[in-house]
């Protein structure tokens, strides 16, 4: 498809060249003479670039600048100026402009800046597109599930996510916090921004405080050149900080100074810079508990715990295993040119009932080795890891994740409770049934139902 190209000058003589040289060249072109009815089309058609006079009558192409600079700024604007009035179209060039050419032009000029404007049309159409599928893949919409535990999660992100507010995520290991993270960011006004994520536990604090904040040439030891930090490259979007809870106290100091003022230096600089940042950070440990210890800053987790967002553990939203197993499935079916009907009822009641001590996380990964070692186009019980099919495996696992000092009675509860969330998915939510599984009678389930807040259907 031919890049469209705006023409817009009162002097029709140019007009006429303009068109005939652009068409012969394979472009689209809508050559006017008042540039209203430029401004006008503007809002009914797709344009890739517009080329203005600078002189004309009513409006001029400043103006016209500006409006499309304003409007539509994924369209480049080329100015035409008579040879006298280069001072105008540099100036218009430190306003958006792209380039300017003089008149009477340079055909071979005129031909090469239009073909330049062309390619950075291109290149915003596709920035556009590239923005639109990641807002569509990372947007909240995406976060799959449907409990009441996850509702609550969308509920806040969409809250959120038109705000410049911080936001603190917490919760276990494989919960899902990135995805929460792109999707306040996807969804909210700073989309065509970047989005840039550090795992605060994945560098030494001297690597970190470079990471984050950049360097200047010579500050140190093999700093060789002048280095932007991840602050500088998420200017205009959101800066995604994971683990905050590993920060040292030295950062911890210079992250709390970030946020109070929006600004920072480099390692080795002088030179305070600017920044336009939403933090979103996100720990898997209890902060306020780090708080108490001493081991993190009071005031930079009331600084971070704006908007706080807990993440389910997977084991507290059970009827959301189907639904990821299913969406996790269709993945990497795709990924491994494999079709599969789904999972048979037993194979789902086993998943249900899995306590699922890596979340999330551990799903996608026992859905990915299904859907590679699976002998036929179902996934069986057969074709599950030993762990989630075999009990005593189960309560291997389950009684190795708990620490060795532990409150026995409320420990106790929390598996009774467990066992009856189980019992319940594999009888279909029958209590009776499920009843009979534990070998308790109905009223004694149901009382226990009450004790632990489960809901029986």
């Amino acid at each position: 498809m031919p890049h469209h190209v705006l023409v817009l000058d009162d002097e029709k003589n140019y007009l006429l060249i303009l068109e005939a040289m652009l068409q012969d060249a394979g472009y689209a072109v809508t050559a006017l003479d008042d540039p209203e009815m430029g401004l006008a089309y503007l809002e009914e058609s797709e344009v890739d670039v517009v080329i203005t006079d600078m002189k004309m009558p009513k409006v001029t192409g400043q103006q016209v600048l500006e409006h499309v600079k304003k409007n539509y700024p994924h369209i480049p604007v080329i100015i035409m100026t008579a040879f006298g009035s280069i001072e105008g179209a540099v100036e218009a060039m430190k306003l958006g402009a792209l380039d300017y050419v003089t008149k009477p032009f340079s055909n071979d000029e005129l031909m090469l800046t239009v073909a330049k404007a062309a390619q950075f049309a291109t290149a915003q159409r596709e920035n556009v597109m590239l923005r639109a599928s990641l807002a569509d893949r990372f947007g909240a919409h995406q976060i799959i599930g449907s409990s009441k535990a996850l509702r609550r999660v969308l509920d806040l992100v969409l809250r959120a996510a038109p705000t410049r507010s911080t936001v603190l995520i917490t919760g276990e290991s494989g919960t899902g916090k990135e995805l929460v993270a792109k999707a306040l960011h996807y969804s909210s006004p700073r989309k065509d921004g970047a989005f840039v994520s550090v795992n605060c536990m994945a560098f030494n604090p001297g690597v970190l405080e470079s990471e984050l904040f950049g360097h200047e040439k010579g500050s140190f030891t093999g700093a060789v050149a002048r280095r932007r930090g991840r602050f500088e490259l998420a200017d205009g979007g959101t800066l995604f900080l994971d683990e905050i809870g590993e920060l040292s106290a030295d950062l911890q100091v210079k992250l709390l100074r970030v946020l109070q003022e929006r600004k920072f230096e480099r390692v080795g600089g002088g030179e305070s810079i600017d920044v336009d940042i939403r933090i979103v950070a996100a720990s898997n440990r209890d902060l306020r508990e780090a708080v108490a210890r001493g081991e993190f800053r009071e005031d930079l987790y009331y600084r971070l715990n704006v908007v706080h967002v807990e993440m389910p553990p997977l084991r507290e939203r059970r009827e959301d295993v189907p639904l990821l197993s299913m969406h996790f499935l269709e993945r990497y079916a795709r990924e491994n040119s494999k079709t599969f009907r789904g999972f048979s009822p037993e194979a789902v009641e086993y998943l249900s009932a899995y306590e699922w001590p890596g979340n999330v996380r551990q799903l996608q990964n026992v859905v990915e080795r299904c859907v590679v070692l699976a002998a036929s186009d179902q996934i069986e019980v057969e074709d599950l890891p030993a762990e989630i099919k075999d009990e005593e495996s189960q309560y291997k696992s389950a009684v190795d994740l708990l620490p060795v000092q532990i409150d026995l009675a409320d420990t106790l509860e929390k598996i009774e409770a467990a066992l009856i969330r189980r019992a319940l998915a594999k009888s279909g939510f029958v209590q009776v049934k499920a009843a009979d599984m534990l070998g308790v009678s109905k009223s004694l389930l149901q009382y226990k139902l009450k004790k632990y807040k489960i809901a029986g259907h």
